[in-house]
């Protein structure tokens, strides 16, 4: 027997192990708002509690090296919807934009499997629905998860998305503290600036991920209840990374980077176990539909980790590719709709960056007349504006250079010596030849999936307006409906 069909023979019993259970188990997908990757019990963190997360883990797969298509709400939620990275959808690429309901989403498909299919608090967005197309919103329907259990009838499978709106940014201030989370104890990313004002920052951070722990306690109490719980595939992850500056909205680890967990308290999924290599949250979708036994579905750029979860394979991407086009309305150009479009290549090893526009101010313009912004592509808070307001500070300066200053055209890190991403290396001519491989091989997925920024164009995705008027001031972020 040759190489490639003793694998495909490995993957078919694979697929049939997974599927001898039920062939059609319920999905809860749980979804935290800004939460980078280290900031769980399962990933090593002693500041916070997540006892309810680590005991998911304990069922099921913990991956390590999980990564959004996009770190910004609207086109990261859009793309784990769709399966698609988010300069194919249109103007589903930026914050605040329009996913068109002609695209095929994981919703439709489960609905036409005989799902029952729900969300509750946040899910697509933040943007207009009704103006893509959709009644409502692209997630389904909205309801509360205990009465939806109720409701679902015991022998018809459900999905259900839990988009907590934990840790987003506004904080309560100072309840980390309050809440016996010790900011002396907390260990500060190196592209922020270790002072008392930052770490309580970041305690109130953590105390808002211990929230959203709890709540998934209340969820599995709720299932426990329903009798479903050993039925049900449960998946644990984030939209983008951390609220911070050098994080959110931008390619580096911090704010691409996130947790991703999928187990369940039966028998399909190995037991505690770890995977390292790389995943991009669109492939969830074809993950989600496999799981629902549905055979035809659209062309996706996802890839589904059936193989992994069956453990079929020890393998599944070598690499990811990241992108990020308008955040925020935060700079003055294009009719004030210009965003900073910048695409990235994450190996093992390194992360590739081009900034498409590195005229542009990364963090968003200082000041815009007629709006609240203040440099509005960063997450407003304490941290935000120490560095800001001490910007002119030797001391301060470099962080704020690093969230808030130009950058050239070209970025590269080397990650085992540089984990923050702080010291670009892209004229070290010892990487010269590290640094052709990955730009040319972003540059063919670039063409592959016919990126509007492909050859250095793309300045449609600067054109396509805003569904909801976003500004972030110094202290939270601003939503204005465009009626």
């Amino acid at each position: 027997m040759c190489k490639s069909m003793r694998i495909l023979l490995v993957l078919l019993l694979g697929w049939a192990a997974f599927n001898a259970e039920a062939q059609k188990p319920n999905i809860l997908f749980i979804l935290a708002d800004d939460m980078s990757y280290p900031y769980l019990g399962v990933y090593g963190n002693r500041n916070v509690s997540t006892p309810n997360i680590d005991r998911i883990a304990k069922q099921g797969m913990t991956f390590t090296q999980a990564y959004c298509s996009s770190p910004s709400c609207t086109p990261s939620r859009a793309s784990i919807l769709t399966g698609k990275y988010p300069h194919t959808l249109g103007e589903g690429v930026n914050l605040t934009g329009r996913l068109m309901s002609n695209i095929p989403t994981y919703v439709k498909l489960l609905l036409a499997e005989g799902y029952d299919v729900a969300f509750d608090r946040k899910g697509w967005g933040p943007g207009d629905f009704t103006k893509g197309g959709y009644a409502e919103n692209p997630a389904g329907r909205q309801q509360v998860f205990d009465k939806f259990l109720k409701e679902v009838p015991d022998e018809k499978p459900f999905f259900f998305w839990f988009g907590s709106n934990d840790p987003h940014r506004m904080f309560p201030f100072a309840r980390g503290r309050m809440s016996g989370i010790d900011p002396d104890k907390i260990k500060v990313p190196a592209f922020l600036p270790d002072v008392a004002e930052v770490r309580s920052d970041i305690a109130d951070y953590f105390f808002e991920i211990n929230r959203f722990d709890r709540d998934i306690g209340d969820l599995l109490k709720q299932l426990e209840a329903s009798g479903r719980l050993a039925n049900t595939i449960i998946v644990v992850a984030s939209d983008n990374g951390m609220p911070f500056p050098h994080a959110k909205a931008n390619l580096y680890d911090y704010g691409t980077r996130i947790p991703l967990i999928i187990a369940d308290f039966g028998s399909r999924i190995p037991k505690n176990t770890r995977h390292d290599s790389f995943v991009n949250l669109i492939d969830l979708t074809p993950t989600f539909l496999d799981l629902a036994g549905v055979r035809n579905q659209p062309v996706m750029h996802g890839k589904s980790l059936m193989p992994v979860l069956s453990g079929a394979s020890k393998e599944h991407r070598q690499e990811v590719f990241l992108e990020r086009e308008r955040h925020c309305l935060a700079r003055e150009a294009m009719n004030k709709q210009a965003g900073y479009p910048m695409r990235a290549i994450r190996t093992r090893d390194y992360l590739y960056i081009q900034n498409m526009r590195p005229n542009r101010m990364p963090g968003g313009d200082a000041a815009i007349a007629g709006t609240p912004s203040v440099y509005g592509d960063v997450d407003g808070g304490p941290t935000k504006a120490f560095i800001v307001d001490n910007r002119l500070d030797p001391m301060v300066k470099p962080f704020f250079e690093l969230g808030f200053g130009l950058r050239p055209a070209e970025e590269l890190y080397v990650i085992k010596d540089d984990p923050y991403n702080i010291h670009n290396k892209i004229g070290d001519p010892a990487l010269a030849q590290v640094r052709e491989q990955l730009r040319s091989r972003l540059e063919q997925w670039m063409k592959e999936t016919n990126d509007p920024r492909s050859g250095g164009g793309g300045d449609v995705l600067d054109e396509y307006p805003s569904t909801t008027r976003a500004w972030i001031t110094m202290w939270g972020i601003v939503f204005v409906d465009e009626k």
